[in-house]
């Protein structure tokens, strides 16, 4: 089972990195638009003296591995040379194998999109599965153990860094348009790694709690938490309902509490990742023991 587990994971490493190097090259190099980190500097060394950023890459992370090794796990460290070895195969792939013409200098906010959308898609999908392409990454988890400093600072400051030093070869129109495909990247990044498809998580606080839990499990066929309240103000003890429904669930859900007891409070939240029984999408799943464990949890820390 493990083995099956970090050949998956290898697997959708691999995936990311030709789709991160497929945007890079297709939509970065050929509409000279920058990039952030050590692939922004790689792009520099290309456009200034014609160095190939699938060798560049490398060569500049083998001194980051080197020095950043013992900041990982084992799995994490070889999950990170596999992410930045196999980035840059498909940089050289795309380069001179594979080519297409992708050209949109005459629309450089369309070419601002689809870099941002290939490259923090293929981001996130390394990221998603446990690994990364090294250079900043590495630099930041450097940083972080021996000085505190917070991983995301760091990495903004060094995107930051190279993104203004791209300026030795590129416009301000073509910076500002490289902004806006970093802007894109960041939040392909959060919707793949939190999940695209978002549940909804319910708290019911109702009077009538367990005729509204026993229909939410006859009606709806989804499994529901009785926790113990008490409330702030009135002082008298209630049970509350927590549960947990797919999006297109919610309505029906609430017709449902509506019927039963008009003035209960409801509260409704977003739930990035759910997994186990009861949902056909698998990132949006939840098993009652998860869910019981949880409120139990939540118990002992009041």
């Amino acid at each position: 089972m493990k083995w099956n587990l970090q050949t998956k994971n290898i697997l959708f490493i691999l995936l990311g990195a030709a789709i991160y190097a497929f945007g890079l090259v297709n939509f970065n190099m050929k509409n000279m638009l920058a990039e952030g980190g050590v692939t922004g500097i790689t792009l520099i060394l290309y456009n200034l003296l014609s160095i190939d950023p699938a060798v560049s890459n490398i060569v500049l992370n083998i001194p980051l591995f080197f020095a950043g090794w013992r900041f990982f796990k084992r799995n994490e460290f070889i999950y990170t040379l596999i992410g930045t070895f196999s980035l840059s195969f498909f940089l050289y792939i795309f380069q001179h194998w594979i080519t297409f013409d992708f050209s949109l200098t005459h629309d450089l906010f369309l070419a601002a999109l689809f870099a941002g959308a290939f490259i923090g898609g293929g981001l996130g999908v390394i990221f998603r599965y446990g690994g990364t392409t090294g250079g900043s990454d590495i630099v930041a988890r450097i940083t972080h153990k021996k000085f505190g400093w917070a991983m995301s600072q760091t990495m903004l400051v060094i995107d930051a860094a190279v993104i203004i030093i791209s300026l030795c070869y590129l416009d301000y129109r073509q910076m500002m348009y490289t902004l806006v495909g970093v802007f894109v990247g960041a939040k392909m990044i959060d919707v793949i790694q939190k999940g695209a498809y978002s549940a909804k998580a319910i708290m019911i606080f109702s009077k009538r709690s367990e005729t509204i839990a026993k229909q939410i499990i006859s009606v709806l066929d989804r499994s529901v938490t009785l926790m113990d309240g008490k409330g702030g103000y009135t002082g008298k003890e209630m049970n509350v309902l927590y549960c947990v429904v797919s999006r297109n669930e919610v309505f029906r859900l609430k017709s449902l509490i509506h019927e039963i007891d008009p003035n209960a409070f409801v509260t409704v939240n977003d739930v990035h990742e759910v997994f186990g029984e009861g949902f056909a999408n698998n990132d949006v799943e939840m098993t009652t023991k998860f869910v019981d464990k949880t409120s139990r949890s939540g118990r002992r820390n009041r």
